[in-house]
């Protein structure tokens, strides 16, 4: 089985490859596209020159290596960010579990904000999520699944466990910590955007998922709003 997931930044998804990371039928891979993402756009992130320099920006090149993956082990989980699809043949996400990890766009926006003082729609990763669900649900050979991250972060346990039966796999409680640090999977951008999760051992709810939305960031929220509503409206009670 290959696990793609697709989220917007500063989200729990680096808690995510970390958690299914500790699993023993599973390898992760961490935003495969994202090299490739830089190049093609110009858009100026940090640590971008490290991260085009240490990835393959051949985005065929990538799919056979993570099929290659599947060869060696039974779960492969791909994190990926929704905006890197800006720049990619959607096809490639036909064939597997496509799982879309949505946050509330303030606290999303407001996180964002602390490295790229003015965000846009297209940093932020709803509206190509929602773009890509739409996609996966006409064209995927199985039903896309949406998860948000304020439904883990509060019980872990029963938010993964139903992820997982979702999935169609058995949850292991390995999935809720992991040690200290950083993990060999980490892409070369880590040490700039993972301080939080390097510094956990398991899902926590940070003290800046209450930060103010700042005010220049006010039209950004309306616009991001519905996306994140039309996302969360497909949740599985």
């Amino acid at each position: 089985m290959i696990i793609n997931l697709i989220s917007g930044p500063r989200n729990i998804s680096t808690a995510l490859m970390y958690s299914f990371g500790q699993r023993n039928d599973t390898k992760v891979m961490d935003e495969p596209f994202y090299g490739y993402y830089l190049q093609e756009t110009g858009i100026d992130h940090p640590g971008r020159e490290e991260t085009i320099t240490s990835q393959d920006k051949d985005p065929e090149s990538v799919i056979k290596r993570i099929e290659k993956l599947h060869d060696e082990f039974e779960i492969v989980f791909v994190k990926n960010m929704a905006h890197h699809h800006e720049v990619l043949d959607w096809n490639y996400l036909n064939d597997y579990k496509n799982v879309f990890l949505i946050r509330d766009p303030k606290q999303l926006i407001a996180s964002f904000a602390q490295v790229i003082e003015q965000p846009t729609i297209m940093d932020i990763g709803l509206k190509h999520e929602a773009e890509l669900f739409d996609f996966v649900s006409t064209n995927g050979k199985y039903p896309p699944i949406t998860v948000d991250s304020n439904d883990i972060l509060p019980d872990p346990e029963l938010g993964l466990t139903q992820l997982c039966e979702q999935l169609g796999i058995q949850f292991e409680p390995s999935m809720l910590s992991w040690e200290k640090g950083p993990i060999p999977e980490d892409g070369a951008w880590a040490k700039y955007w993972y301080k939080n999760v390097h510094n956990s051992t398991g899902f926590s709810r940070q003290k800046t998922s209450e930060r103010e939305l700042p005010e220049s960031c006010q039209p950004l929220y309306q616009e991001a709003l519905p996306y994140y509503q039309k996302l969360a409206s497909q949740i599985s009670n």
